[in-house]
């Protein structure tokens, strides 16, 4: 097979006493999009800036296409951070000729970059007006723009979607998507699971700094074996529904317990079978069960599995 064009090797960053990133290790090859998951605090963040070269690592080697990242290699890396990196009085054209002219790029070249990077993301009809009159969606979708000026081999996506209307949304999934398609390999983190499961070809899941699963959605939906997710909505005070959790987390089949709107779900190893036993301990503590819904493993359940808690928290 071809090499990849990223390949993190053992890499280990600290901050004083904490590790952040423990020996996490993994690789993306060309036209793979690889979707890195965790909860808040899980060492996302501070995986991708070493991978980028924002931050050094402690140990442990990242490679781009076989070679160190240098800062002359820099260039073959597009990093779209979360927060928007533009300036807002003015166009998105000269936005992106600003930045086109830091990655050497100029006159026609440059002026047809722009335009195709501008189609790419949707925003060719809004290229002339300032990024201040723009929506948050189409920011972000100008932030990615930015991005994909130079071409870069690697394109990292920290949380793109974040706080974006609908059709915003699934202008840059489909914008991903495409990039993918067209043999970019992408980078990319979310907080929602159907993104993951949308546009990941393979999936890395962090927590607590280590790289603790790995693989494509249904590889990691099949480890998770005959497990289910119960989610059971209750009428009752909140004093109450934490004993019922704390019943619930004694049971020998119970894999996770996760609050959710007027309930709990629990990840178990015979979902169904655990219905009767949860809805008696919901009874003697005070609460009345008025729902139970069944869920087959999927993506989130695996995550709650692994991790203890939901993508959002």
């Amino acid at each position: 097979m071809d090499r990849p064009v990223l390949q993190v090797e053992q890499l280990v960053r600290r901050f004083g006493e904490h590790t952040a990133v423990d020996k996490v290790s993994f690789t993306i090859r060309t036209g793979e999009t690889y979707g890195l998951l965790g909860p808040n605090g899980a060492g996302k963040t501070t995986t991708i800036s070493v991978i980028a070269g924002l931050l050094r690592a402690d140990e442990g080697t990242v490679t781009l296409l076989g070679e160190p990242v240098t800062p002359a290699r820099k260039s073959l890396i597009g990093l779209v951070p979360q927060d928007i990196a533009l300036y807002p009085d003015l166009s998105a054209i000269e936005n992106l000729q600003f930045f086109g002219s830091l990655q050497n790029l100029n006159g026609k070249a440059l002026s047809a970059r722009v335009a195709e990077v501008l189609d790419v993301v949707g925003l060719a009809d809004r290229a002339k007006d300032r990024i201040e009159t723009y929506s948050g969606g189409m920011k972000r979708r100008a932030n990615i723009a930015v991005g994909l000026l130079h071409e870069p081999r690697l394109l990292i996506l920290d949380e793109p979607t974040v706080g974006v209307d609908p059709q915003s949304r699934n202008s840059i999934l489909e914008a991903v998507a495409e990039l993918g398609g067209s043999g970019m390999a992408v980078l990319y983190t979310t907080h929602y699971m159907e993104e993951a499961e949308r546009l990941c070809d393979r999936i890395g899941i962090i927590d607590q700094g280590r790289l603790i699963a790995e693989g494509s959605r249904d590889e990691l939906v099949q480890g998770l074996g005959e497990k289910a997710t119960v989610s059971f909505r209750v009428a009752g005070g909140r004093e109450d529904i934490e004993a019922w959790r704390a019943d619930l987390e004694r049971l020998p089949e119970v894999n996770a317990v996760q609050d959710v709107e007027s309930g709990l779900s629990v990840v178990a190893a015979n979902g169904p079978g655990l219905i009767a036993p949860a809805v008696q301990f919901a009874q003697a503590n005070r609460l009345e069960v008025t729902g139970v819904d069944v869920v087959q493993p999927d993506l989130e359940a695996v995550f709650l599995d692994l991790t203890g808690k939901a993508l959002r928290d």
